[in-house]
Parts: C-alpha cells; structure tokens; sequence
C-alpha cells in the first residue's frame, strides 16, 4: 500500500517552491509568487486525471486529506472525480440557470463569430428588449412555447424582423443550455413559432433615389460641410454609411480606401478587409474634409465620436425627400444593372455584396479592384455632370 500522511503541519509552515507529495496522490504545489493549492492525481480508465481541491491554507491539511479520500473513491468506483464534481456544482445551482444566465454564457460562447466581439450589442439587443424582461427569471429548463409565444405576441406582427431574430437568439440559447447538461425542450421556439402563425407584417425597402436624380442631388450638396461631403463620399462610393461615418485617416492609403473586416456587415471572425477604389472625385472629397478631421475620423463630431446616421437622414428629410441616405446603395446597383455591361458579381462587389458560396469564394480570389475603379470612375463621371454612357467591362 502507498505511503501516505507524509506532509505535517509544522513543514506546511514555510514549505520551498515545487511539489510535496503527501501520498496516495495527493500533492501541495507551492509556487514562486508565495501561493500554494492541493492537488490530487488519480487514474481512471487507464488516464491520469489531475484535479484541483483547493489553496492552501484556506484548505487546511486534514481537509485536504478528507477531501482527496473522497474523490480516490469515487475513481475506484469507476467514475470520474472531475466530471462528477461538476454535476454536483451544476446541481448545487439549480436556481442559477434562469434564462439570464444561460443566455449571457451562451453570448459569451458566440462572442468570437460576431462581429467585434458582440461589442455593439445587437445580438443581444431583441432577447434584452423583449424577452429577458419577461422571461430572464424563468429556469431555462421550464421555459416551454407557450412562454415564448406570449412574450413575441406583441411584436409578432408589427416588429417581424426583430421577432424573428429574437426566435433565433432563443433557439441557439437553448441548443448552449442542452451542450451544458440541461434538461431543455430544444423544439419549444420552432413549437412557438407554429403557435404565432405566418407573420402579417410586410417588409419596406429602404427608399431609395432614382439614378437619374442622384447628378441633380449631388449638385445640390456644393457647401463643404461635414455632412454634404459625407453624402458625397457615401454616394461616389456606394459603401454603407457607417463605413462613412467611421472613416479614419490611416485607412486610405494612395487611391485606395481599405474598410477593416470587423466592419463590414454580415461578415464574421476573421474576414479580409474590403477595398474601396477612389475615384479622382472621391478623392478631391477627402481632401475637403481632412481639415475636419479630429482623432484620426474625418467626419468627427463635437463631441469626439463621429456624425451619425441620423445627421445624415434628417437633412434628406429637412428638403422633403422620401429617400434616405442608405437608399444611395440601390441607385448606385441599379445604374450598374441598366447602365452598364459589368458582370454580376462585380457590381455586387461595388456594394461589398457577399455573393456565391463559400467554396466559390475560397477559388475566386479576387475583389475584382481594376473593375471595380473603372465603374467609380465612369459613376462619379455621372453624378457630376457627365454623360453616362453605356460602360463595357472586359
């Protein structure tokens, strides 16, 4: 039989750096910065298992042993000492798995797949506006579709995009509480969603100007404020407005202006940067605006951050157009489609449009960037007066 009781009080006192083993697999690991813990070494199904029981001296020695008696035998019963003490910890906080809790650890779990880590809080954001309120309280393994029913109800109809992606949020919380051990009816969202019914809400396109008004329109924005020449930049280049809005200096490099992946929509982990081609006009527009430019953002605001979305919208409004700024994209796709010979996937790639599937996308290595300046080229020709003619792309 292994020697054991090896370790005493009095040399646990002031014990040096290493290991000391008291016998029977039970080890005190003193380490450089002062610290020591226990730990226990067992084997079960012909592996090692090494477990942590606990620092010393706020685990003493004869706890220590007590503690070490217990898990050798729940190894020489068979069982695994550490997962065991996990379904025990998982037990012991029955009262700890409220749909809260489960969905910020499952957050936590998906933080990497999102873009910028989720900082911005819209994978959050449909579960803490409309469901946590009501159901965060509830233990994840009682919630049914009845729950989820009544609590999506309300905006089943009017908010049909934020109800969906807040069903989906639901479901991928469940799918994280089920890898996590717990008793959950994986089915209940897909069951709430049959419940609900077909959604009567009918989805509106963001308006957008017709091709031919963007020339006279862009005419219009000759004061070189912050906000023309940030419609301007938005126009030339078809990027999305917080592309815009975000600019900073560092990103533009000669003619070309190279948007970090992290911002791109719809594009998660690590995803290359877009390229942005500048056109001559493009160009003479950053110039304006790089005497405003604060903390290296060249649409900046008074208050250090950089002009919003909503800047841009309200002046649109102020001069009673229905378009809005975002709608630029779709004039900009749409001259491409009637005004042009450019390929498909091209004058997506005007718009950074993820196109094709993944198999696709990993053989056509190209941005298609010569193509694309030639078409900012002959666009910004257009919008300031040019005759537009039809472009033929090789």
């Amino acid at each position: 039989m292994r020697a054991t009781n090896r370790l005493t009080t009095g040399f646990l006192k002031n014990p040096p750096v290493g290991k000391h083993c008291d016998g029977a697999g039970l080890w005190l690991v003193k380490r450089e910065d002062g610290g020591a813990q226990w730990v226990l070494r067992v084997t079960i199904h012909g592996r090692r298992r090494e477990m942590g029981l606990g620092g010393y001296p706020s685990l003493g020695l004869a706890d220590a042993r007590k503690m070490a008696e217990r898990w050798r035998n729940v190894a020489a019963a068979g069982r695994d000492p550490v997962k065991e003490r996990e379904a025990e910890a998982r037990a012991a906080r029955r009262e700890d798995i409220t749909l809260t809790i489960i969905t910020a650890d499952a957050f936590e779990a998906r933080k990497a797949e999102l873009k910028g880590d989720g900082i911005a809080g819209r994978w959050m954001s449909p579960l803490a506006i409309h469901v946590l309120p009501k159901l965060g309280k509830v233990p994840v393994t009682d919630l049914d579709q009845r729950d989820i029913r009544d609590t999506l109800a309300p905006i089943w109809h009017t908010k049909a995009d934020t109800a969906r992606k807040a069903l989906n949020r639901l479901s991928i919380v469940l799918k994280h509480a089920a890898a996590l051990g717990l008793d959950v009816d994986l089915q209940a969202t897909e069951k709430a969603k049959a419940l609900l019914g077909k959604s009567r809400h009918v989805a509106k396109n963001i308006p957008a100007m017709a091709w031919s008004d963007v020339p006279d329109f862009y005419a219009s924005l000759e004061e070189p404020t912050l906000t023309h020449l940030a419609l301007r930049l938005f126009i030339l280049t078809g990027t999305r407005s917080s592309n815009v809005r975000k600019l900073r200096l560092e990103q533009i490099e000669g003619n070309v202006w190279t948007v970090p992946g992290e911002g791109m929509k719809g594009r998660k982990g690590a995803t290359p940067d877009h390229r942005v081609p500048l056109s001559h006009e493009a160009e003479r527009i950053i110039d304006l605006a790089r005497p405003h430019a604060r903390n290296g953002f060249l649409f900046p605001n008074t208050r250090g951050g950089v002009i919003s979305d909503m800047t841009l919208s309200r002046h649109m409004e102020r001069r009673g157009l229905e378009a809005r700024p975002h709608g630029f994209r779709t004039s900009l796709r749409t001259w491409l489609a009637e005004a042009t010979d450019a390929p498909h996937e091209v004058s997506e790639a005007m718009i950074a449009h993820v196109v094709d599937g993944s198999v696709v996308r990993a053989y056509r290595r190209t941005d298609f960037l010569e193509q694309r300046r030639a078409l900012s080229e002959r666009w910004a020709d257009y919008v300031t007066g040019g005759a537009g003619k039809m472009v033929r792309i090789s």
